[in-house]
């Protein structure tokens, strides 16, 4: 059994200690999810693990031959590469041979008539014969595809953000590693492609370090959880449920323990204050106790978790939001929307899903009027006013301090008690300390940066918030606490998220992007919808698989014609497996002839077509004849 153990390990940014004295171990069938607020450490962790100066002084400790393979939150890829020759990074033999074979196999394709690049392909053929390299291939190709990739020559340079990341995380997945470690890897995925990681995680032979803020996936994959808080790790045994259970019980058992130390406290203050006069051993000894006792209340006080908080009042909003009639957009040949009619009133709360690429995020852009239509009319209510909380942060410069950040956006920003609150007690809500507030805005951690984002976007006090992906790199806490925003948000909210837990607390209904224009409104939730798709899905196959049961039945009987050519396809078989068999031998024996070798291929070729046809003939006449 493989092992990674982690030994007292301790981490600190700039100043700050992230976590300290930090030990576990990971086995080959965990599923370990790593979970904790943005900023406490949880990317630092992970990178830790790939320390090689850490693996020199035991602080990581595992086998030689080990293997580790790391989605990272920003993965690089080589923009000149092709999607398979970013996949085929590694060094190991088995893709070496896979990368010759496609390399041969292009040159063969363009000039075949040229003897090297026979000789060439023919020897790649040969050296994935003998690797299995074409189940390695098949296996590349089939993540892929299940990943939504599906132009394996295309260019990375060519490929979306989101592409990119789809395909850094097929490079992780066909490594075969000992521990595969996954920085965020639902991002950018839709429902059928998570659901496919799922089976894929759950049934992969190494161990597998994940953070996510995926709820539903983390519950589905999750037999371990790590939770990195007060600068500690929390260990606990079983799935994301599982973990909120036992996380319950042991707060409650704290905060009963805390409140008997405080009681206590208050007791052992009145007496120290009484003064008693004459005090003996006995006295003395209570004085040391309460002594102990009171740097035990301290510190309580000083590592209790803070909760953050969204108490910021929203500007008054009318019924009309957004009306959109007849409404088209194309780029080129591709038609995003198409006769699209749609009102969107006061108090919806609508979810949007479907294909990357489908037009979901340029949909917000149109409603945000950062995108002209092709045709047709948008309409906005006059008291509308736009909070827009996109995928890619905007106007944030890495040089500024957190404070003045905040502080140019809006300041004395109105509660909803109608007490006015200055940008640092805006940012001490969100749970930026003292320190941080001070901090340069490039010192945060990515998900303290959208957090921040958000709370830029929320103090500008918005009646109509335009969220898309907001989930992303969020924390599982931040995200459960703006979805309790968003479910009491008096006004209209329209969300882009492949986050399914997401989407089921905060929606209402969804627009469905099918592609090609085609929008459906579906009323409901998003696992209503994923319910009645699989349903269709079901009684569909039920119709194909009766119909061809059908067809199979009446085709049963062979005519006469067909016994005959039954017979007769018998010898023919016969005869071309001794062509093909003398071909080969003829081919193994040929030297440097490249204009024979090349004759005699194609000569082989063709003979090997007409035989698997026969036989494949043979083969359904003979079943039928049973």
């Amino acid at each position: 059994m493989k092992m990674l153990s982690v030994n007292k390990l301790q981490q600190s940014f700039g100043a700050r200690t992230l976590f300290s004295d930090v030990s576990f171990k990971i086995g080959d069938q965990d599923r370990i999810g790593l979970v904790g607020l943005n900023g406490v450490g949880k990317t630092t962790l992970l990178n830790s693990l790939v320390d090689e100066r850490l693996n020199k002084n035991k602080t990581i400790e595992h086998q030689n031959d080990y293997q580790i393979s790391y989605l990272r939150q920003n993965p690089q890829l080589e923009e000149d590469s092709t999607v398979l020759e970013a996949i085929l990074q590694g060094k190991e033999p088995l893709y070496e041979t896979v990368r010759q074979y496609e390399l041969a196999l292009m040159h063969y394709s363009q000039d075949s008539d040229n003897p090297q690049n026979y000789q060439r392909f023919f020897k790649a053929q040969e050296q994935m014969d003998r690797l299995d390299g074409w189940e390695f291939q098949s296996t590349v190709e089939t993540i892929l595809t299940k990943l939504g990739i599906t132009q394996f020559q295309q260019k990375v340079a060519a490929l979306s953000g989101g592409q990119k990341r789809r395909v850094s995380l097929a490079q992780v997945l066909v490594s075969n590693s000992d521990l595969l470690i996954l920085d965020e890897p639902t991002n950018h995925l839709d429902e059928e492609a998570i659901a496919w990681l799922k089976t894929f995680l759950n049934n992969y032979a190494g161990a597998v370090l994940f953070v996510t803020h995926d709820r539903y996936f983390l519950n589905a994959v999750a037999n371990r959880i790590l939770e990195i808080s007060q600068q500690k790790i929390n260990k606990y045994t079983g799935n994301y449920e599982t973990y909120l259970q036992q996380k319950a019980q042991n707060e409650a058992t704290l905060a009963a323990t805390n409140r008997h130390q405080r009681n206590l406290y208050r007791h052992e203050l009145a007496w120290v204050k009484a003064g008693v006069q004459a005090r003996g051993t006995k006295q003395n000894a209570r004085v040391e106790r309460f002594k102990e006792l009171s740097q035990k209340v301290k510190h309580q006080q000083n590592t209790e978790s803070k909760e953050l908080t969204i108490d910021i009042a929203q500007q008054r909003l009318g019924k009309d939001v957004f009306n959109l009639e007849n409404s088209s957009l194309q780029f080129g040949t591709q038609v995003l929307l198409k006769n699209l009619s749609l009102r969107i009133n006061s108090g919806e709360h609508l979810g949007i899903i479907g294909a990357n690429g489908a037009g979901k995020s340029t949909f917000l852009n149109i409603l945000a009027q950062r995108q002209q239509l092709t045709s047709g009319l948008l309409e906005v209510g006059q008291t509308v006013k736009v909070g827009y909380y996109t995928q890619q942060i905007e106007a944030m410069d890495a040089n500024q301090r957190v404070f003045n950040y905040l502080e140019d956006i809006g300041q004395n920003v109105p509660n909803t008690a109608g007490v006015t609150m200055s940008a640092s007690k805006l940012l001490e809500q969100f749970l930026f300390s003292p320190q941080q507030q001070g901090a340069f805005i490039r010192d945060l951690s990515g998900g303290e940066k959208r957090r921040l984002y958000l709370l830029a976007i929320l103090i500008q006090q918005p009646n109509v918030l335009l969220l898309d992906e907001p989930t992303n790199n969020l924390d599982i806490e931040t995200m459960t606490i703006l979805e309790n925003y968003i479910e009491h948000f008096a006004g209209a909210v329209i969300t882009v998220s492949h986050d399914r837990y997401f989407l089921d607390k905060i929606t209402d209904d969804l627009l469905i992007f099918h592609g090609h224009g085609h929008i459906e409104r579906y009323w409901g939730t998003y696992s209503d919808y994923l319910q009645r798709a699989t349903s269709q899905h079901k009684e569909v196959t039920k119709i194909k698989v009766a119909k061809q049961s059908q067809e199979n039945s009446s085709k049963n009987k062979l005519t006469y014609a067909q016994r005959l050519e039954l017979q007769e396809l018998e010898p023919q078989i016969t005869t071309l497996e001794r062509q093909q068999q003398d071909l080969q031998n003829q081919l193994s024996n040929v030297g440097n002839d490249y204009q024979k070798l090349l004759k005699l291929q194609k000569q082989l070729n063709d003979i090997t077509d007409e035989l698997d046809e026969a036989s494949e003939r043979w083969l359904e006449l003979a079943e039928r004849d049973e």
